[in-house]
C-alpha cells in the first residue's frame, strides 16, 4: 500500500465508486464497542482489533444518566439495558463507622432531562453492546507494532505478522495506547508535539478492580431494595479505593476496611474478596491526565482524558467521544481525502475537548472527597 502524502493524483469524486471511509479501530473495551456499534448502524465499513486474547471487563459498576439514554435509545437497545441496570437516585458518602455523613443526590433527572439514572454491572453492559457488533469484526489477539500514514491511507502492522489497511485509524486502547505511542513518537521527531503530551503519565491512585459472584438479599441485604443503594465509604487516615500476587498482597492489607450492606452484618470487603474468583481480581494503578493532541492526519483517538475512578465517568466519557466521532466520520463524503479527515477530527476534539475537561476536574474533586491525595 502506497501512502506517502507527495504522492500527486487527481482526486474526481464524478469518476469514482461511491465509497464510505474504512475505519480501523485499535482497542475492544467499551469506547472502541460503542464506535463499532454506531458505524455498524451508519453502514459504514470497520475493523476493530484487540490485542488481548479475551477482554475481563473488570470495573465497579457503572452509572449512567440522561446524557446516555438517547445512545440507547437510538441504537435500539434502551429497553435491554434498563433490565440490566437498577435505578440509582443517590450516593450515600459514609464514614469508616458506617454513618451516613452526606448525600449526593440524582433525583429530579427525568423531570429535567428525559431519563433517570441507572447503575449496571460493566460486564453485563459490555456484553450489550458486544452483542450489537458482528462477530468477523472483531479480531481478537492483535497487538499494534507499528502504523503508517499519508495521503492514501493507514497502515497498520500487528506482533503476528499481519496487516490492515484503512481510510482512518481511531484509537481506542487505554492510558498506553499503541497509537498515541506511534503517532506521538512521529510528531514528536518532527517538533509537532505539545512538551506536557510528551511527560510520562501521572499516577494518582492505587486501587482493587474486580466483581464479586451474584450475591443474594441474606448475604448483601441492600439488593433485596428496589432502587439500587450506592454507598461510598471514605477512608479517614487511609489511601484506600474501592499480577496475582500484588493484587492479593493487597487485599489482605485492605480487608478490614468496612462496607456498608444494609444488614446487621458488619462486612468488610474481605467479606467481597471472599465472594469473588481470584482471576477476576487486579491491582491497577490508575494515571489522570487530558492530552491536548487529539489527532493528526488520518488517526484520532477516544477515551484520551484519563480519569479518577472516583468520579466513575471515563468510561462514559470514552462512550461520548465515540458518538461525537462517528457523527463526523458519518458526515464525511465518499473518498475524503486526509484534509477533510483531519477537520472533521479537529471538529470532534473542538466539540468534546470542554466536557472532557470538566470530568476531569469533577473527578479529581470526588477523589479529593472519597480518598486522600499522596504528598
Amino acid at each position: 500500500m502506497e501512502i506517502n502524502p507527495a504522492v500527486t493524483f487527481k482526486h474526481d469524486r464524478s469518476i469514482m465508486y461511491a465509497k464510505r471511509p474504512k475505519v480501523l479501530i485499535v482497542g475492544a473495551g467499551l469506547g472502541g464497542l460503542t464506535l463499532g456499534m454506531l458505524l455498524h448502524k451508519a453502514n459504514i465499513p470497520f475493523e476493530i482489533y484487540e490485542r488481548a486474547a479475551v477482554v475481563k471487563p473488570l470495573g465497579s459498576a457503572m452509572f449512567f444518566n440522561s446524557t446516555t439514554a438517547p445512545l440507547f435509545k437510538q441504537c435500539g437497545i434502551y429497553d435491554e439495558f434498563l433490565s440490566i441496570g437498577k435505578y440509582l437516585s443517590k450516593i450515600d458518602m459514609c464514614t469508616e463507622d458506617r454513618k451516613v455523613a452526606f448525600k449526593l443526590s440524582f433525583s429530579g433527572h427525568e423531570e429535567e432531562f428525559g431519563a433517570k439514572g441507572y447503575i449496571v454491572a460493566r460486564p453485563k453492559l459490555y456484553d450489550l453492546i458486544l452483542r450489537q457488533i458482528p462477530t468477523e469484526r472483531i479480531h481478537m489477539n492483535k497487538k499494534v507494532l507499528t502504523m503508517e500514514q499519508g495521503g492514501n491511507g493507514v497502515l497498520v502492522r500487528f506482533s503476528d505478522g499481519t496487516e490492515a489497511e484503512g481510510d482512518i485509524l481511531v484509537g481506542a486502547d487505554g492510558a498506553y495506547s499503541a497509537v498515541r505511542q506511534n503517532l506521538y513518537a512521529k510528531l514528536k521527531k518532527e517538533s509537532k508535539l505539545p512538551a506536557t503530551d510528551a511527560l510520562p503519565l501521572p499516577f494518582s491512585t492505587v486501587c482493587i478492580v474486580g466483581q464479586t459472584r451474584p450475591l443474594t438479599p441474606e448475604q448483601f441485604p441492600d439488593l433485596g431494595r428496589e432502587e439500587s443503594v450506592f454507598s461510598r465509604v471514605m477512608g479517614a487516615d487511609k489511601m484506600y479505593s474501592w499480577g496475582p500476587e500484588a493484587a492479593m498482597a493487597m487485599c489482605k492489607e485492605v480487608k478490614d476496611f468496612p462496607v456498608v450492606s444494609g444488614g446487621d452484618k458488619k462486612l468488610t470487603l474481605g467479606d467481597l474478596f471472599e465472594w469473588s474468583d481470584k482471576d477476576l481480581i487486579s491491582k491497577v494503578m490508575l494515571e489522570e491526565k487530558v492530552f491536548k493532541t487529539w489527532y493528526s492526519c488520518r488517526s484520532v483517538l477516544i477515551g484520551d482524558g484519563m480519569m479518577s475512578p472516583s468520579g466513575g465517568a471515563g468510561a462514559s466519557n470514552a462512550m461520548h467521544d465515540a458518538i461525537a466521532l462517528a457523527n463526523r466520520i458519518n458526515g464525511l463524503p465518499f473518498h475524503p481525502i486526509a484534509d477533510e479527515i483531519e477537520a472533521a477530527f479537529k471538529e470532534y476534539q473542538n466539540e468534546r475537548v470542554g466536557w472532557v475537561n470538566a470530568a476531569f476536574e469533577n473527578s479529581k474533586l470526588l477523589r479529593n472527597i472519597v480518598g486522600q491525595v499522596p504528598n
